[in-house]
């Protein structure tokens, strides 16, 4: 999408009172809640760094939500998905395999199970490089076999990559948790995420979205 649509775009949220409303609770919220984790950084470059990019990733946020099409109810004030919570899911090994052997893309958001010691979540990330030697690297959480196993060494969480489902992308994006299978407090998820949640082909999961703001 050329700068110049993308410009009218966010032109017209000033003229929907709406709009304009529901902008500015994302952006109030999303810089209440990269601030203080910005504030914990002892590597002062990169806190610069990611301070100065700061105000480009929160707006484009915001307008990827508003002009985007998640087919969930959306809290603006805090900055989350809303959607009924359903049981902790499994993993389908075979299922996995299958899905990922043939019919993944470079591009496509994928939800992966995390756990650790506050709990079990869905997590969302992207497919960067597929490997024909029966594995795949996706952009956060790295390798995995088609089965869907990470293979990557880890002490402090359990990942476990996933076969896209409209209910695995619903959980993800909502920031659904479960402790010991039963749910608590959803987690918020990060502007990366809600990037990435805009990103998703609704209609077909399991397929890249071939149109997107830029």
């Amino acid at each position: 999408m050329t700068g110049g649509v993308l410009e009218q775009q966010q032109n017209t949220i000033w003229y929907d009172e709406a709009s304009r409303l529901v902008f500015a609770e994302l952006v109030n919220v999303f810089y209440a809640r990269e601030l203080p984790k910005l504030a914990e950084l002892s590597d002062h470059t990169r806190l610069q760094r990611l301070l100065n990019s700061l105000p480009y990733y929160v707006e484009r946020a915001a307008t990827h939500i508003i002009h985007g099409d998640v087919p969930l109810e959306l809290d603006s004030f805090n900055g989350c998905w809303l959607a009924k919570q359903k049981s902790q899911p499994k993993c389908d090994d075979a299922a996995n395999a299958a899905f990922f052997t043939t019919k993944v893309k470079v591009g496509l958001v994928v939800p992966v199970l995390y756990a650790d010691s506050t709990g079990t979540t869905v997590r969302l990330d992207s497919v960067d490089q597929v490997n024909e030697a029966d594995k795949l690297h996706c952009n956060q959480f790295g390798w995995f076999s088609v089965n869907g196993n990470s293979l990557q060494a880890s002490d402090e969480a359990r990942v476990q990559l996933l076969k896209p489902t409209k209910v695995l992308m619903t959980a993800a994006c909502c920031g659904h948790t479960w402790y010991f299978g039963k749910a608590v407090v959803p987690r918020r998820l990060t502007l990366r995420e809600m990037l990435l949640a805009s990103s998703i082909n609704w209609p077909q999961v399991q397929k890249t979205k071939t149109s997107q703001l830029s």
